[in-house]
């Protein structure tokens, strides 16, 4: 059984990719993200996520990011999959803009991933061990 229902608002995406998957799973791998010296985030409770026709990426916890770092902007975006996408940006750095993603009112298939940021390893440097 694929892992999302078919509705009218997904009909056309979910007709072209009927088995899409998102797995979440508990990271092996403490994760850490810097900006340089600036470090933004160090958790051992964070999320592998494992999406048909994406990269894997890690998801962490607010709690384990320094989310006063951070002011949330107007920028949105929507997957099929997960629902609407909120952005952050590092307070005060223009190179940071819109780096973190989180989703706040996940879809039910996915509310795994509520309470959890992610970034763009283009625009920080993030390592797990």
């Amino acid at each position: 059984m694929a892992q999302f229902p078919m509705s009218d608002s997904r009909r056309s995406t979910l007709e072209r990719v009927p088995n899409y998957a998102v797995n979440i799973t508990p990271a092996t791998q403490t994760v850490t993200v810097k900006h340089g010296n600036l470090l933004i985030a160090d958790s051992s409770a964070a999320l592998l996520i494992a999406e048909t026709k994406h990269q894997n990426v890690f998801y962490l916890p607010r709690a384990d990011v320094l989310m006063g770092l951070l002011i949330s902007t107007e920028h949105s975006t929507y997957c099929p999959f997960k629902g609407h996408a909120s952005y952050f940006s590092l307070d005060g750095d223009h190179d940071l803009e819109n780096f973190v993603w989180s989703y706040e009112s996940p879809y039910p298939e996915v509310i795994g991933l509520k309470d959890y940021v992610s970034f763009y390893t283009n625009k920080v440097t993030q390592t797990a061990s």
